[in-house]
């Protein structure tokens, strides 16, 4: 069973299935995250949606690129969560399926690629309380909690 964070699913409401790969970037003392805009100002992690046909591993590195413009070398896969929501930017209510990874950035090749994203270094505790989301700040914690890195 695949824990699940913040809202529960609406009885009577379909959603979407969407399976999605982010990653925990370390540096140093460092950690790499995006703010996203739109549709609500927010950190998160690096990652996003794996498209249809997509393997999710080359899906990470192409969301880590695309939304801090750096490359990046896995450690680990550290677990999944799930969580349900509505997702404006493609009026879908979806099932998100959440795969967390350990990874580390490598080069910076340019600033993000997709629109409305900045990348951001912070200090990883610091970042337990700016992560919009409340299943990232539990994979953040565990990562913190262990010295996973």
């Amino acid at each position: 069973m695949i824990r699940r964070f913040e809202t529960p699913p609406e009885t009577g409401r379909r959603y979407r299935r969407r399976p999605g790969v982010y990653a925990i970037l370390l540096r140093g003392s460092e950690m790499l995250l995006t703010h996203q805009e739109a549709p609500a100002p927010e950190f998160q992690l690096p990652g996003g949606g794996v498209d249809p046909g997509e393997h999710p591993l080359p899906a990470l590195h192409r969301e880590v690129y695309e939304e801090t413009g750096w490359t990046m070398r896995l450690a680990r896969r550290l677990g999944a969560f799930r969580r349900f929501t509505y997702m404006p930017e493609y009026d879908l209510w979806a099932e998100k399926l959440c795969t967390v990874y350990l990874a580390r950035p490598v080069a910076r090749l340019g600033p993000p690629s997709e629109a409305g994203h900045t990348a951001v270094w912070a200090d990883p505790e610091a970042a337990l309380s700016i992560l919009a989301n409340e299943g990232d700040r539990h994979f953040l914690g565990r990562v913190l909690r262990g010295g996973a890195i």
